[in-house]
């Protein structure tokens, strides 16, 4: 079973000021205003938290996995147990690692043993590591989608705006511009692995 996914992603909650106002004070020269740290923390597990998750299963198509974080994070992790191939855009350095930190906060043990050293094809696919093979800089999915004459998944929404569309009560809008994105990675998946029509890679 092949499992593509997606996550996006929100800042730390509030509460978490003081404990971030600390971590701040010893780096702010390189982190601008405290309100665009606290954006920023929505880019990494340690302080950020995850709003939903995009995932496909082989051929079927994209669904989303919503709620409060652990409950997001449970059944995450129930849906992959089964999984051979985990298969994602910038999945190695983004995604899974978020998604693991995530679950060891909310004490949500994964149904999978990863590994996420470099130059893997299995049982992490990274569509984006693949592409570039792990050169720098590395390629955006909305560009490599042009690249390969298929459809963006960024219409109206991208990243850097889903926590405004968030504050916006647009949660809908974010859910189905996850889908998209796990449908695109699902299609360049195929194209990466030269897959025949109606083959399940």
């Amino acid at each position: 079973m092949t499992l593509y996914l997606d996550i996006e992603t929100l800042p730390a909650p509030a509460g978490s000021e003081e404990q971030l106002r600390e971590v701040y004070e010893r780096k702010k020269s390189k982190s601008g205003s405290f309100a665009d740290y606290i954006r920023g923390t929505s880019f990494s597990g340690n302080w950020g938290r995850i709003l939903c998750i995009g995932i496909a299963i082989d051929g079927a198509p994209a669904t989303i996995l919503s709620g409060s974080e652990p409950e997001i994070l449970t059944a995450f992790w129930a849906q992959a147990a089964d999984a051979s191939l985990l298969v994602g855009h910038n999945a190695l350095d983004f995604d899974l690692p978020f998604i693991y930190k995530r679950s060891i906060v909310h004490s949500v043990k994964p149904s999978l043993q990863l590994s996420f050293e470099k130059f893997q094809i299995s049982p992490i696919f990274d569509t984006m590591r693949v592409w570039d093979q792990w050169s720098t800089p590395a390629t955006g999915l909305d560009q490599l989608a042009r690249i390969l004459g298929l459809e963006s998944s960024k219409q109206g929404i991208d990243g850097s705006q889903v926590y405004d569309y968030y504050l916006a009560g647009r949660t809908d809008e974010i859910y189905s511009y996850c889908k998209r994105d796990v449908e695109l990675t699902r299609a360049i998946h195929r194209r990466l692995v030269f897959a025949a029509e109606g083959e399940t890679p």
